[in-house]
């Protein structure tokens, strides 16, 4: 047996079994049968028919193991890709029907038991085989029905998919032969209407693919995948919703129904049952469906007879429960495979047994429902659309109905049956039945809100007994833990207060006021209480019902009513007492309903037509606390309605009275701005790149997205008009310029977005503006200007969007000037009309294009601003320079140089402001684009109104701080312009008073000189402008002037203190620890006079007064003079050709009232006589000539100047000193007889002069004045101040050596009369006077006409040799004595003057020379001596504090021997 087995499994390939087992055969094929049985049929090599196999005998046995072989084979999973094997699955089913027809009752005893079996495959396989059986062999299954049915029981209950989908299947071919008709069959009905009902959750459960809906009686037939397929097919998403168990219920549910007319009588009324029960709410659909046809079928058969038989049967739902629950699904008609309009459907064809008077109606009305869902998708139609025409509102009720219809969906279809029916009892039943059904909506918020509102419709035309009671259960029933059901708790009772405004307020009064609500007195009762939460959302749901009150109650009675019976207990449920103190909560879902209820009570007011009458005393109260709560949201998100619910509320509240305080409203806005600006907008198509970065990620749900940009823009519209709703108070452009104030710095934002919105929202402003502004008289529109200057730099926005705002919006403000002035409103500008063409210009990324676009905005700008309003319009495009966008910073720089240029020539009195606003904005940022605007800006502004423009920047803090140096350095610009500024600057230096004297200290001999402030800013400035590099022309232009004004402003500011006011400044910086540049008067001259001879190309003077050191003496006191003579020289040596003019000006200032500048014009002057060059420039004699006229000046500083820039003649012109010998040695002769010098100054400069002067001058002219002049020099040899010694010894040796001839006998006497100084000071303690000596004794030598005195001062007195003084003095004592005896008592005289003398060693030598005279002399001589005299003048040197002039008096003594 096991070899045959093997050989049919391998090599034989039988066919059609089941053709040859013929019943009378059972019996013979048990051994065949136990072959397939052991082997099975799941094999695609086995053959499925083995008519050709001989059998062998069997016993029963053998057909019960057969039998249990086959039902294996329809247990096994198979391949339905496979034709071979699902003919191979068919041929074993039809064995089954075999065996059904030959032994029904053995086979069926075999089946059923299996049903109760829990393994999967062979309850699905047994029901296979069952379902088979009965489509197969229905006549001998007649009388097994019962049976059948009861042993479907457990298979009813199993929950898998594969299980039920075989279910399924047997009912539906029990269907087809009446078994439904059996006791038991409405089970079966039950079950199908069951997998109807199933969730999408229990379909995707499945296991495998469902099977394929076919004809119920032969074609559906399961295809069972093998274990691989089950793993794949369980993620396939499309096999099962196309297989799925609900689907082939749905199938089977209405072919049943439509194709099996004995099933009319089962299913009719019995699937009626199903139609409120909430668990069968999925299968609706199909039900309804169903049910349609079935009561078609029924009315066709009997017009007239109601379809609904109750006869007492308690399980059919009533016409008001069939009513209602068609009315609830309806609500949304799309959910549930269109259950809406199946629902419809049914109603319409039941509105007979609903209510007779409804057939006309419904008749009409419901097609006309239908059709409009065929004309939209679930996507495409409006709910708010579709409620509306569900809801029939009679036209007096539209208008306070309209209010709710923006807040709630409602039914219209609702109200107009209620109307047509009319029957008060019909009512208050549909009423109870709709109360009964809510909470079979629990788990469906939707519908159950709707049912909520239709309970409200039917309370609306119910009498007022009834709508008591019904209210009262609503509000103690309601679930108020689920915060969906408020909404439509609130929707019933607005809407029955449009009918019963006072039972539904008095029943919201009773609950108030009843213990729900009521917290306990005392801390430690708190905890019996609900719970906080619970009792918020009780509160939360009770406001929201006054809301909708308010907004259904009939207008004529809302307003005598909304302070005193819904605000205020509104404001009572938000509230609560703890210990007696009223806390408000902080639940966000709270307050939400009181936004919303107070926004739909002020709705509501502002509809009604004595709105404009209504005075709102909680008014600012209601607008406070929607303030807090708009700022108590998150400031960047929009994930809740209460930003947009609370404005919409401040929205209608400011339109009633009384009137906000203006702090009230500034408030309002700025909450409201301060929240929507700062939330980031999703992004959307043509976006900028900034605006795409800029925006959030709200997620990946569509739908969520879809949500968000829904509230954003709603949100958005509702800001506008709550603006505009403000602005309406005050119409006036003042009323305009504080809502744009608002919106200022949002549109100044560094955030793009932000930028975006502000500007539009000013656009909408101002077109609001300019459409509802009324004129009954002209009037100035004086804040155009700042209004302009606040959207002019936005027209180069990085963002496009807002460019074309910005536009928009000063295209409004001009025609709103327009208007102001008297134009109408139709007038169309020109000039406003180009504006909209420059848009164009705007979108242009090319900043070229953009800057270039700007600017011609500001010219047609320009033409049309009044000119009290330009300087509002600079003023704010100032302050625009320190914009984040850099964009819109240069785009205002651009727009106020074009202002400047078009119009600044009326900007006269405004020009400090400018000027202090440009100064202040450089101080406030370091950006560079910035500086330059307000370099540009200065600039044009100075073509207008230098001086001006000067005089403003002169008035800035001293010293300068950079960004004032900037603006100074900007004038430089231009060469016409730099001119003129460095001209104004000069009038000021030179036309002020230079400097103050006052006394710094009571003690203090000499007062201080302090610098005046105007003087010290103009030198300032004058060095920033002349140290910008494009001064150059002007500075050349102005060399001269500029050269000589800061020459004398440096000799004015030498040794000058700082203004009273620096000095102060810095030593508050100095206490503070701040650094702070000191700003030294002669410095900055100096500084000044650097940057003018660079600038005028004389870079070689200053670099050689750099490196002599000259610009340091300049600013000393002690070194001024020697400063200004080494500026002379280089000058001199450099800018010969700059000399003539300079020197021409200098002149005119030799008469300045001031003695410095008279001094450093002629040192100047007096040190270019040492060059040639003023010979070469022909400018001696004038030089000459000016120098002369100022020896009598009345400063000895000059007069000594003078006579030394005479005496540089030598040096520079040496070939016309004799020309000019004779003035040049009266002026020298002038000095020495000076006697308003104190300190002999000038005569010291005169001897110096004439000692220069001596080898030059005219011979003959100087032996006219010798005489005078040694008389003249002879008393400075005693001099105490070396200088005046030395000086006066040596011209007294260069008169001696011009002496030489003719006027030797003349000039004898003087070399006499000088003999005895020169030699005693031959021993004076300063070497200048020794040399001195030295000289004048060799040259007085030849004079004495005695050759050997001559020989010995030639010996003894060459420079550079040795003098032993006591030989010396010896021998010349000795040749005077010897040669000039009469001179001994003369001699002796005059040595006895220097026993005085304060420098002991000129006392020893005036001994000694006493000595060697007494000690020479002969005794004819001693008359001439003096010896009382001379004793006592010798006793009173015995006393000397100098040892050796004690010595020398003794010696002396000793040699008076010779006289006894």
């Amino acid at each position: 047996m096991d070899r045959l087995q093997r050989f049919l499994c391998s090599r034989v390939l039988p066919e059609k079994v089941g053709r040859c087992l013929l019943p009378h055969q059972e019996v013979c094929l048990g051994s065949l049968f136990s072959w397939l049985l052991v082997g099975g049929v799941g094999c695609r090599r086995r053959a499925s028919c083995v008519s050709c196999v001989p059998a062998p005998t069997a016993g029963p046995e053998s057909v019960s193991w057969r039998r249990q072989g086959f039902l294996t084979q329809i247990c096994v999973p198979v391949e339905s890709s496979s034709p071979l094997v699902m003919s191979n699955q068919k041929e074993v089913l039809r064995c089954f029907t075999v065996l059904a027809c030959c032994s029904p009752d053995r086979l069926l005893a075999f089946l059923l038991p299996k049903l109760d079996t829990s393994n999967e495959r062979t309850r699905v396989g047994t029901l296979q085989v069952l379902r088979h059986v009965i489509n197969a062999a229905a006549a001998q299954m007649e009388v097994k029905k019962p049976v059948i049915l009861s042993s479907m029981k457990l298979p009813l209950l199993d929950t898998n998919n594969k299980v039920k989908r075989a279910v399924v299947q047997v009912v539906s071919a029990m269907a087809h032969h009446g078994y439904l008709e059996q006791p038991g069959g409405k089970a079966m009905v039950e079950y199908i209407v069951q997998q109807c009902a199933l969730p999408p959750e229990a379909e995707a459960v499945s296991s495998g693919p469902e099977p394929t809906t076919g004809d119920l009686q032969s074609r559906v037939h399961s295809i069972l995948p093998s274990r691989p397929q089950i793993q794949k097919l369980g993620a396939d998403s499309e096999a099962l919703a196309a297989d799925s168990v609900r689907a082939i219920s749905v199938s089977t549910l209405y072919l049943v129904s439509t194709t099996v007319d004995r099933m009319g009588e089962v299913l009719w009324p019995y699937l009626l049952e199903f139609l409120v029960p909430v668990r069968f709410t999925r299968a609706l659909s199909p039900l309804c469906r169903s049910l349609v046809h079935l009561a078609q079928k029924r009315q066709e058969a009997g017009a007239h007879a109601p379809l609904i038989q109750y006869n007492g049967n308690v399980h059919l739902p009533s016409p008001y429960a069939i009513t209602t629950r068609l009315l609830a699904v309806s609500s949304h008609p799309y959910v549930g495979d269109g259950r809406g309009a199946a629902s419809l459907r049914l109603l319409n064809v039941l509105h007979q047994d609903i209510h007779p008077a409804l057939g006309q109606r419904w008749v009409t009305a419901i097609p006309l429902l239908l059709e409009h869902l065929d004309e939209y998708s679930e996507e495409t139609l409006s709910q708010k659309e579709w409620e509306e025409k569900l809801l029939v509102v009679r036209e007096e009720e539209k208008t306070r109905v309209s209010l709710l219809w923006e807040q709630e969906e409602k039914t219209r279809f609702l109200r107009d049956s209620l109307a047509v029916v009319s029957d008060n009892t019909w009512v208050c039943h549909l009423t109870l039945e709709m109360c009964k059904q809510l909470p079979n909506y629990n788990g469906t918020p939707l519908e159950k809100n709707f049912l909520y509102k239709c309970v409200g419709t039917t309370l609306g035309a119910a009498s007022s007994k009834v709508v008591r009671k019904h209210l009262r259960e609503l509000l103690e029933t309601a679930r108020y833990q689920e915060e969906r059901e408020h909404e439509g708790l609130a929707c019933c009772f607005g809407i029955c207060a449009i009918s019963h405004l006072d039972d539904t307020l008095a029943q919201l009064d009773d609950f108030v006021k009843s213990d729900v609500l009521r917290k306990s007195a005392g801390i430690f009762n708190l905890f019996k209480n609900r719970s906080e939460s619970e009792a918020n959302k009780v509160r939360s749901a009770l406001i929201l019902c006054y809301g909708h009150v308010a907004a259904g109650a009939p207008r004529e009675l809302l307003l005598a009513r909304v302070e005193a019976d819904l605000f205020w207990n509104m404001s009572e449920c938000f509230s609560t007492k703890v210990l007696g103190i009223k806390v408000e909560t902080q639940d966000p879902a709270l307050r939400l309903s009181l936004v919303q209820s107070v926004c739909m009570a002020t709705q509501a007011i502002c509809s009604s037509a004595h709105s404009s009458s209504f005075h709102l005393s909680r008014k600012a109260e209601l607008v406070a606390q929607m303030v807090e709560f708009i700022r108590a949201e998150p400031p960047d998100s929009l994930k809740t309605p209460i930003w947009k619910k609370a404005m919409l509320a401040c929205t209608y509240l400011v339109t009633l009275e009384p009137a906000l305080e203006e702090q009230v409203q500034a408030d309002l806005i700025h909450s409201c701005l301060h929240r929507v600006m700062a939330v980031l907008p999703e992004p959307e198509e043509g976006d900028s790149p900034q605006e795409v970065s800029a925006a959030p990620t709200v997620g990946g749900d569509p739908q969520e997205l879809l949500l968000f940009q829904s509230l954003y823009l709603d949100t958005v519209q509702v800001l506008k008009d709550l603006l505009t709703s403000l602005l309406l108070w005050n119409m006036t452009p003042l009323g305009l310029q504080v809502m744009l104030e608002h919106l200022s710095p949002w549109i100044k934002s560094p955030r793009g977005h932000e930028r975006v919105r502000a500007v539009g929202l000013s656009a909408c402003l101002l077109q609001f503006f300019l459409q509802h502004l009324q004129i009954s008289a002209l009037v100035p529109f004086h804040n155009l200007g700042l209004l302009i200057g606040l959207f002019s730099p936005r027209c180069a926005d990085l963002w496009p969007a807002t460019r074309r705002e910005a536009v928009s919006c000063i295209h409004s403000l001009l025609y709103l000037q327009l208007t102001c002035v008297g134009f109408s409103r139709d007038y169309q500008d020109d000039v406003a009309e180009q504006l909209l063409s420059l848009k164009d210009g705007l979108v242009h990324p090319d900043p070229a294009i953009l800057f270039h676009t700007c600017h011609s905005i500001a010219q047609l700008i320009a033409k049309r601003l009044p000119p009290d309003q330009l300087i509002n319009l600079l003023l704010t495009l100032f302050e625009s320079l320190g914009d984040p966008d850099k964009n819109c910073s240069r785009a205002a720089s651009v727009m106020i140089n074009c202002l400047l240029k078009e119009r600044g020539n009326m900007l006269q009195e405004k020009v400090p402001e400018i000027v202090s606003v440009l100064r202040s904005k450089l101080q406030e940022t370091q950006e560079e684009h910035i500086l330059q605007a307000a370099q540009h800006s200065v600039f044009a502004l100075a073509t207008h109104h230098c001086a001006s423009v000067v005089s403003n920047l002169l008035g800035s803090p001293l010293p300068f701080d950079s960004h004032t140096c900037t603006l100074w350095r900007a004038l430089a610009l231009e060469p016409g312009l730099a001119a003129q500024v460095l001209g104004l600057l000069l009038e000021k230096i030179s036309k002020d008073v230079l400097f103050e004297e006052s006394q710094a200290f009571l003690l203090s001999s000499t007062p201080d000189r302090v610098a005046t402030l105007l003087p010290l800013a103009a030198t300032c400035a004058l060095h920033e402008v002349a140290s910008a590099p494009a001064s150059g022309p002007a500075v050349l232009e102005l060399y001269p002037q500029l050269f000589v004004a800061l020459l004398l402003r440096v000799s004015c500011t030498v040794g000058v203190q700082p203004p009273r006011q620096l000095q102060a400044k810095e030593r508050r910086s100095a206490s503070s620890g701040l650094a702070s540049r000191s700003l030294e008067p002669c410095s900055s001259a100096v500084d000044a006079l650097q940057a003018v001879l660079v600038r005028g190309g004389n870079e070689d003077v200053v670099q050689c007064m750099e490196l002599d050191g000259g610009w340091q003496l300049l600013r000393t006191s002690a070194g001024h003079e020697e400063g200004v003579t080494r500026l002379a020289s280089a000058m001199a040596k450099f800018a010969g050709p700059r000399l003539p003019l300079v020197m021409k000006l200098l002149f005119t200032t030799q008469s300045s009232m001031y003695e410095v500048q008279r001094v450093t014009s002629t040192a100047f002057l007096a040190e270019l006589l040492s060059s040639n060059v003023v010979n070469d420039l022909m400018l001696l004699e004038s030089l000459l000539y000016n120098l002369m006229a100022r020896q009598k000046d009345t400063s000895a500083r000059v007069r000594r100047l003078v006579l030394h820039g005479l005496a540089n003649i030598t040096l520079g012109s040496p070939d016309k000193v004799q020309t000019h010998s004779p003035q040049l040695l009266t002026a020298m002769i002038g000095g020495l007889d000076d006697g308003d010098d104190p300190h002999s100054l000038v005569a010291l400069e005169a001897m110096v002069g004439l000692a220069r002067l001596m080898d030059l001058v005219d011979a003959w002219d100087l032996h006219a004045v010798l005489l005078h002049i040694a008389v003249r020099i002879r008393p400075f040899f005693d001099s105490e101040r070396m200088e005046l010694r030395s000086v006066s010894i040596g011209l007294f040796g260069h008169l001696n050596k011009a002496c030489r001839g003719d006027c030797k006998d003349v000039f004898l006497e003087q070399v006499v009369g000088g003999l005895v100084p020169l030699l005693l000071h031959l021993r004076d303690p300063h070497a200048p006077v020794v040399t001195a000596c030295r000289f004048a004794l060799r040259m007085c030598g030849p004079n004495l006409e005695c050759e050997e005195l001559a020989a010995v001062f030639q010996r003894h007195l060459q420079e550079g040799h040795d003098l032993h003084f006591g030989e010396f003095l010896n021998t010349t004592c000795k040749h005077l004595m010897r040669h000039f005896p009469d001179l001994l008592g003369r001699l002796l005289s005059t040595s006895l003057f220097y026993y005085k003398s304060s420098w002991e060693d000129v006392r020893a030598a005036a001994l000694m020379l006493t000595g060697f005279l007494v000690l020479h002399m002969e005794a004819e001589q001693r008359p001439q001596v003096d010896l009382e005299q001379l004793l006592t003048a010798l006793q009173l040197l015995l006393k000397d504090p100098a040892l050796k002039v004690r010595l020398k008096a003794v010696k002396t003594l000793g040699r008076l021997v010779k006289f006894a």
